[in-house]
């Protein structure tokens, strides 16, 4: 039995999943939470710092830990790295132009570091509900491109969801794949 097969065994024993959900600042990232969660996406602030929101999902309880993607607020990411289980990587579908300094962070500051390797990675295209809809998919390929994830990630623990977090389109799909790692087999 492998060290992922016992993992997904114990999550699905202990019902809970940690999911920490990154990205550079205005990205939606606490808007996602929110719909998740039920509550009004209308009048969201950026977040300072970080908060732990608790919800469930498919017969999990899922602890999101929303982290502010400010500049001054990044060199602290690793320490939110302790028995996680999930990064939830969201990137804006409508603000390409910022995909170089995304590369670099997210390369520097998360995928770099060992304490990761064998995590799940979602990568989520939020904010899709404002891309022309004949646009979406050559969006979703530029971000995979420029990102190339699966040159450093393995195809198992990997997956890219195109979300709308003031809709909800795609969270379900998002959510599904996240607790799918952790269901008995």
């Amino acid at each position: 039995m492998g060290l992922l097969s016992i993992i997904r065994k114990q999550k699905a024993k202990d019902a809970e999943i940690r999911v920490l959900v990154l990205g550079l600042d205005n990205l939606g990232k606490t808007t996602i939470i929110r719909k998740l969660m039920g509550q009004e996406t209308d009048s969201v602030a950026p977040t300072m710092g970080f908060h732990i929101h608790t919800f469930s999902h498919a017969g999990f309880n899922i602890n999101a830990w929303d982290i502010g993607g400010q500049l001054t607020l990044r060199s602290f990411w690793g320490n939110y790295f302790d028995k996680l289980d999930v990064i939830v990587w969201v990137v804006d579908g409508t603000s390409l132009e910022r995909l170089r300094e995304l590369y670099r962070e997210l390369r520097e500051k998360v995928i770099q570091q060992d304490q990761l390797a064998g995590t799940y990675f979602c990568l989520v295209i939020n904010k899709m509900d404002l891309v022309v809809e004949t646009q979406q998919a050559s969006v979703r390929q530029v971000v995979e491109s420029t990102l190339n994830l699966l040159a450093e990630i393995s195809e198992e623990l990997y997956t890219v969801k195109c979300v709308s977090g003031r809709s909800g389109q795609g969270l379900e799909s998002m959510m599904e794949w996240v607790v799918s790692k952790f269901q008995p087999c």
